[in-house]
């Protein structure tokens, strides 16, 4: 430790680095500690995040089998270890396939309540369109009707050219709201 010190303190060279002790961590709290200072001497460089690892696959099944077992009796005691080896890894595979196939079923009954419940929540909304719609039209309605009605009075009480034409621009302006509703953005509405 004396020599490495002395090495980078000798007056010639300028030491890039200190010589930092050697500190081995005790508990697994420590060790995340001391990874976490080394990190926090640079804050500017980027953290190493590793890839994840890759999926384990087994080994393909072999094409040609050159030492086929038979129940004879000449077998040696050897042959059962060999046998034992490839039957282990032909189980491996099997459960390999078997759960690539249950996760590719599990993913296609995912993607398909997904798509019902987009269905289902696509036929509520057109169902709430509609009945805001009949809400809109019954008010329009209701609205004209008492305009009518309001003409209709003052056109018995008096008969004047004045109250026609505020009738006629109360029915102008009812119409003008009417068509504004209409051509209204369907975000202002609170449709798709």
């Amino acid at each position: 430790m004396a020599a490495h010190t002395q090495k980078n303190n000798k007056q010639g060279k300028s030491g890039g680095k200190e010589a930092q002790p050697l500190i081995i961590a005790k508990t697994p709290a420590e060790e995340q500690r001391l990874k976490l200072e080394r990190l926090m001497r640079n804050p500017d460089k980027p953290a190493p995040i590793p890839d994840r690892p890759k999926e384990w696959n087994p080994r393909a099944p072999p094409e040609f089998v050159r030492d086929v077992m038979g129940s004879s009796a000449g077998a040696g005691s050897g042959e059962f270890h060999v046998y034992r080896h490839l039957r282990r890894r032909e189980y491996q595979r099997q459960d390999f396939l078997d759960k690539i196939s249950e996760k590719l079923n599990k993913d296609d009954e995912y993607l398909e309540k997904l798509e019902k419940n987009k269905e289902a929540a696509e036929e509520r909304t057109a169902k709430r369109r509609k009945k805001r719609d009949k809400l809109k039209q019954k008010k329009l309605m209701a609205k004209k009707a008492k305009v009518e009605a309001r003409n209709k009075k003052e056109g018995d009480a008096d008969k004047s050219s004045q109250s026609s034409e505020e009738e006629e621009e109360e029915e102008e302006q009812v119409e003008r709201e009417a068509e504004d509703d209409a051509e209204a953005p369907s975000f202002i509405m609170g449709r798709k």
